[in-house]
């Protein structure tokens, strides 16, 4: 198989239609279980094979934003993706209301029931026109950013190929580097508050239609949160807050020292040794080489399975104009497949996307046994389990990429994850505040984003970037423009993903590849707290769940002579 030789053929909505309307018919007036799993086998294979046009359409145009076929292609799916979702409404209540649960089961995850119940409570053909239109702007959104061209020092960047410079050991130049990027926020300001403020009221007016109080109440429907609910994750965030935004404080501070500063100004975050962040050794194709071997010693099922994303054409990893910001992985059930999509800057974090992508590309190759390829991946909460846990599991071959800086690396991410739980905190109750106070004028919003910075973030100075300090940062989080409160779920696997660090790289426990195999396996087939359990992990809602977390953290950043490095 060579993806770029997959055929890509744009679907016929209403052939599509008239296929569920039939599947739908066979189902309702199914007189046996064998009948029922016929029609549901038929329609799995046609959702599989419209889902996977749409992703190979999405993965060439993410690729190439100047592809004026892909283009035309993502408008397309813009338009008519909520159509498509919508016609398969009839079969979805059929499938809820069967007789024969026991036989759809061998078919369908009780995941895909508990989610297809969801996906009724957030579906209506009154709303299509307000989800093409949220299309729109999302695509609206991604193309400013993946077009986005700024001058420094006589010469051109994208946003992501200025992401060295931002943390050049240079200090000079990482401020200079960070005034030119988010100048551009700046220079676009009046944009993202216009696409952003036009986002609010689209998605609160589908909320209201939907008979949600708000699109935060409606968000715990759409991203399937089975196990848990805002109580819960209120409480959360008060841990996070009351217990890791101190720690983070106090790596700060030593950080200062390390860099022999007085204070960190916000341009100095990003940087953690005088001499520089660790940066991996060798070109883009080295690098992949070096995955490989480390993928092939690591365990019997990563080897395979990294040879396939390679010699398949897999990868699309280099940074370069005209090219979507990020990186991902997507599944693609047509050529039981993954995909990972990045952009290589020359950073630790290319290491980062071989081990946080694969784990994801890895997982969902572990459970293509799956036959709704909508529930090959887990959960959204669930899924970032494998990629961050990955970036863990991988630490015993860090040697490999970044040969003598390789303790750079380790207390660097080590202490970068600890770093984000706040943040993503921030990012979600962001939202959370915007959507439950949906008539705030931008400025409003902003004033929002730099009042809960100061609670989880309060390190960032931004006295010397008067934008910054008015609330501007969240511009650049394209999941709040793109997947609203998505960013809860990075924190939650955050926590998850500590807790195999541990098992791995404290305990040296031995059954802790077997547990993680033995999720990734079962996949979007059981609920974040089901796959906690099959890997016999902590539920991060629990009373105390960070802590002893926490403190193994704590005790190994300290262990670190850190002035050393």
């Amino acid at each position: 198989m060579d993806f770029n030789k997959v055929e890509y053929v744009r679907p016929n909505l209403a052939e599509f239609k008239d296929k569920v309307h039939k599947l739908s018919e066979q189902l309702k007036n199914a007189t046996n279980g064998l009948v029922a799993q016929v029609a549901a086998t038929e329609l799995v294979a046609l959702v599989n094979d419209v889902n996977s046009q749409e992703y190979v359409a999405s993965i060439r145009y993410s690729i190439d934003t100047n592809d004026t076929f892909y283009k035309g292609e993502s408008d397309f799916w813009d338009e008519y993706g909520p159509q498509f979702s919508d016609a398969l409404t009839e079969y979805q209540k059929a499938v809820v209301a069967s007789p024969f649960q026991d036989e759809l089961a061998k078919i369908y995850p009780h995941t895909l029931i508990d989610m297809t119940k969801d996906e009724l409570r957030v579906k209506d053909t009154n709303i299509i026109p307000l989800q093409q239109e949220d299309n729109r702007l999302i695509s609206e959104y991604s193309d400013l950013i993946a077009n986005a061209q700024v001058d420094f020092r006589n010469q051109t960047y994208t946003l992501a190929q200025l992401g060295p410079l931002m943390s050049d050991e240079d200090r000079d130049t990482r401020r200079d580097a960070n005034a030119a990027y988010w100048g551009f926020f700046a220079q676009n300001e009046a944009t993202f508050d216009r696409i952003y403020d036009d986002m609010v009221h689209v998605r609160t007016q589908m909320a209201h239609e939907l008979g949600f109080k708000d699109y935060s109440e409606m968000s715990y429907v759409f991203m399937d949160r089975f196990d848990y609910d805002e109580a819960m994750v209120s409480t959360y965030r008060h841990e996070i807050e009351t217990k890791v935004v101190p720690l983070v404080l106090a790596q700060r501070a030593k950080q200062a020292k390390r860099l022999g500063l007085d204070k960190l100004e916000y341009y100095d975050l990003g940087i953690q040794f005088k001499s520089g962040n660790a940066k991996p050794e060798g070109t883009p194709e080295e690098l992949v080489e070096t995955a490989r071997q480390m993928y092939h010693e690591m365990s019997a099922e990563t080897g395979p399975f990294f040879d396939h994303m390679v010699s398949s054409h897999l990868l699309d990893l280099l940074a370069k104009p005209g090219k979507m910001s990020g990186g991902y992985a997507e599944y693609i059930p047509s050529i039981e497949s993954p995909f990972i999509f990045a952009n290589f800057n020359g950073t630790s974090g290319d290491v980062d996307v071989l081990t946080h992508e694969a784990g994801h590309a890895f997982q969902t190759t572990m459970a293509k046994w799956i036959q709704p390829g909508e529930t090959v991946f887990p959960t959204n909460d669930a899924a970032e389990i494998f990629s961050m846990s990955m970036e863990f599991i991988a630490y015993p071959w860090m040697q490999n990429f970044f040969k003598d800086q390789t303790a750079k690396y380790k207390y660097a991410h080590l202490q970068s994850a600890l770093e984000f739980l706040p943040y993503g905190i921030l990012v979600d109750h962001f939202q959370h505040e915007v959507y439950t106070h949906p008539d705030w004028t931008p400025a409003e919003r902003k004033a929002c984003w730099r009042e809960l910075e100061l609670r989880y973030n309060p390190d960032k100075d931004y006295s010397e970037n008067p934008d910054l300090d008015r609330g501007i940062y969240w511009m650049r989080q394209g999941h709040i423009f793109e997947v609203p409160f998505y960013y809860l779920d990075y924190t939650i696997a955050q926590v998850v993903a500590y807790q195999f660090w541990k098992r791995f790289e404290v305990d040296h426990d031995k059954s802790a590849w077997p547990d993680y195999l033995a999720m990734a396996k079962a996949g979007g087939s059981q609920s974040l707290l089901e796959l906690l359990q099959t890997g016999h992990l902590q539920s991060p809602f629990e009373p105390g769940a960070l802590d002893d977390t926490l403190a193994a953290i704590k005790s190994a950043l300290d262990a670190v002579d850190d002035s050393a490095l």
